[in-house]
């Protein structure tokens, strides 16, 4: 009985979160900052079934993927505007990051991630329950690419090298851009690439699972956030 309780509340809890937050979409998984642009924007919306306003507050970190690293003390070079604003039912904006200064270097990427959080506000249906809510913050990255930089294609991506050591594979970035996995496969084994990255002129090392062989088979995540054709892996 008492863990049946406790799987009600959880449950509830979770309904409550999704509720909250249904009405809110962000325009993007990625954004991508030219650097021969004044600026990069993307759109919030608070969709038609969304009941209540939101709070939406905006920022740029340099915590990495996962928000857990120590990050940058003082200012970064970009700014958020407008930072606070509210987001009515049905309606939508526009977040405008712009730069303010900051040495990037000029012949590869630099990433960083924009934080968009909405924090809902009291719905007057509800008033006198006891209901839950929550705000809930989506990170997206924020890709600088400098103005000497073109836009990737598949053609020159192909440049991505593979070598296999036992149950590591190293993945070797030799072009200026970020690397994000779409879908990385030994054989037919999918290869868990998580929240890593591949730096631009860098290599990352990834486990590959028990068992798996074969032709090397991967996408990458392009500037909309959708995967690449499927490329084939090459040492």
């Amino acid at each position: 009985m008492r863990k049946s309780v406790i799987y009600g509340l959880l449950a509830a809890a979770m309904c409550a979160v999704t509720s909250a937050h249904a009405g809110v979409v962000i325009g993007g998984t990625r954004l991508v900052y030219h650097g021969g642009d004044k600026e990069a924007s993307i759109q919030v919306m608070n969709s038609a079934n969304g009941q209540i306003p939101y709070l939406i507050q905006s920022f740029v970190d340099d915590k990495g993927p996962k928000g857990d690293r120590p990050g940058t003390t003082g200012s970064l070079p970009f700014t958020v505007t407008p930072p606070l604003f509210r987001l009515d039912a049905g309606s939508e904006n526009t977040i405008r990051v712009v730069r303010t200064g900051g040495n990037f270097p000029a012949d590869r990427e630099s990433v960083y991630w924009l934080d968009v959080k909405a924090i809902p506000a009291n719905n007057p249906a509800d008033k006198g329950k006891n209901v839950l809510r929550f705000s809930l913050k989506n990170r997206i990255k924020l890709f600088y690419r400098p103005k000497g930089v073109a836009d990737p294609t598949s053609e020159a991506m192909e440049a991505i090298g593979f070598h296999r050591t036992g149950n590591k594979l190293t993945v070797t970035n030799p072009t200026p851009w970020y690397l994000s996995f779409f879908k990385l496969n030994v054989g037919d084994k999918v290869v868990d690439t998580a929240f890593t990255m591949v730096a631009p002129h860098g290599s990352t090392d990834y486990t590959i699972p028990a068992g798996a062989g074969g032709k090397i088979t991967w996408q990458y995540i392009n500037d909309y956030g959708a995967g690449s054709l499927v490329l084939d892996g090459k040492g």
